[in-house]
Formats: C-alpha cells, structure tokens, sequence
C-alpha cells in the first residue's frame, strides 16, 4: 500500500511539474539588453589596438631607456635586431586577447635554446630585462629541449599540450587570452594569471593557472602590480634573428 500511494504522489509531482511548465512564458527566462556590439573585420577586429600598423613601432619603445624602440622594420614586419635590447609598448594593459605573428629565419642555425629564441612576456614587470610572464619562443620543429622551454611553452611552467610548430620559414601564429592576477592590498595574490593560447589555430595552453612569473632559474612568485606592457624579447643566443608581423590586441 505505502508503495502504491508513493508511485501516486510522483505522478502527481510530475503532473504539477508539467503543468507548471506549461504555464510559464518563454520570455521569463529571455535576456535582450545590453546587446552585444557588432564587431566587423578587415581583417582585423575594429575594436582591436594595433600594436603594428607594417610602417613603424610607434606603439613600442626600448625597455633599456624608454627610447624609441630600435629593431629592423621592412616590408610589413620588423625584426629583433640583436644587441639593442627589449622592447615592450608604450600601452599597459590587464585582461586582453592578443594576436601576434612570428616566423622563424629559414637559414636558422644553431640548436637547442640556440635556436631562434626570444619570448613575449604577456606582462613585462618592473625591473626590466626578462621580468615578467613569458610565452616561448622557439624553433621547435625538429629541435629538441626541455618541454617547458620549447615554442608554447609558459616558459619554465606550462608544457604545451602539443607541438603545432610550422617549418622555419613559415609564418606561425599565437592568439592568446590573457587574464591577469588580481591581488590584495597587502600585496598577496587574491586570483592568479590565467592564460588561453592557440599555436597555427591549436589549442595548446587550456586556462592555464600560472604559479608566477617565469623565471630562467628558481621557483616562480607574484609580486603586486597593475596593468602591464606586453615585451618582446631580444634573447643572446647567436642565431639569426625572427620577425614579426600583423599584431593586434583587444581590451577585455
């Protein structure tokens, strides 16, 4: 009996339930405002930032004395000219997507960390040099090193899931989201960096929790800071030097 009449106050749950259903309005649960910006490409966003136009790097400068930034511009890309040094821009930023454009020299020589080495630190944090949290740059097609040190890698942190590295030569691309760490205001992190990168369109860092700022030795930490320049690296490895192109960023 206790069986039967609990069957029947389900049944009589799931009827309510339908009924209830029925009665409700679609429109109770639909959400019109604000609506969401209508965003055109050609090709790039038009809320995007360029970072480089294919003329000049007005939006870079030297990290050594905040002079104009002195790498090689022509032909719509620029190239690190080795011995002058970082540059990072002018323009800091927290929460961003980024898209920058990279290839390694097809006469690269050279091997190992030797080998078309340099970096995009997605913040450049004060102290200058290499401070901050790195994105690998590398040949890393057909070169063996240490897996948190080749192309994608957060350097020294975060080996990438796969390696999606072209031939030198080619051009290769990173599009990056970054989101940056949040701290208290007795400098202790209260969220930490979190970081999306896709190599050649492949998803290789998935919301990466960074345990700090990369470091060429010892364990990574935070140190308290705002918004932050994006720095591009001119590593002193011997190899011939890489270029970039089409470099844009969106404010999140």
């Amino acid at each position: 009996m206790k069986k039967i009449i609990l069957i029947g106050a389900l049944a009589i749950l799931i009827c309510q339930k339908g009924y209830a259903q029925q009665k409700a309005n679609p429109k109770d649960t639909e959400v019109w405002t604000p609506v969401p910006k209508q965003i055109n490409f050609n090709p790039v966003p038009d809320d995007a930032i360029i970072l480089f136009n294919g003329n000049n790097l007005d939006q870079w400068k030297s990290v050594k004395d905040g002079s104009e930034a002195k790498w090689t511009v022509k032909g719509d890309i620029f190239t690190v000219k080795k011995g002058t040094g970082n540059i990072e821009t002018k323009k800091k930023f927290t929460n961003y997507q980024l898209h920058i454009e990279w290839q390694i020299p097809a006469n690269i020589s050279g091997s190992g960390q030797a080998r078309g080495n340099s970096g995009i630190f997605l913040g450049s944090t004060e102290g200058g040099g290499d401070a901050g949290y790195e994105l690998q740059l590398l040949d890393s097609y057909k070169n063996s090193t240490y897996s948190n040190g080749q192309a994608g890698s957060l350097y020294k942190q975060a080996i990438p899931l796969v390696n999606a590295s072209k031939k030198p030569g080619e051009w290769q691309y990173y599009d990056v989201v970054w989101t940056a760490p949040v701290f208290n205001d007795n400098g202790n992190i209260n969220s930490p960096a979190r970081v999306t990168v896709f190599h050649n369109g492949v998803l290789i860092q998935n919301n990466l929790e960074l345990k700090g700022e990369t470091l060429y030795i010892g364990a990574p930490f935070y140190r308290k800071h705002g918004a932050l320049s994006i720095k591009l690296q001119d590593h002193g490895d011997p190899s011939e030097p890489i270029s970039f192109r089409n470099i844009w960023i969106r404010e999140l």
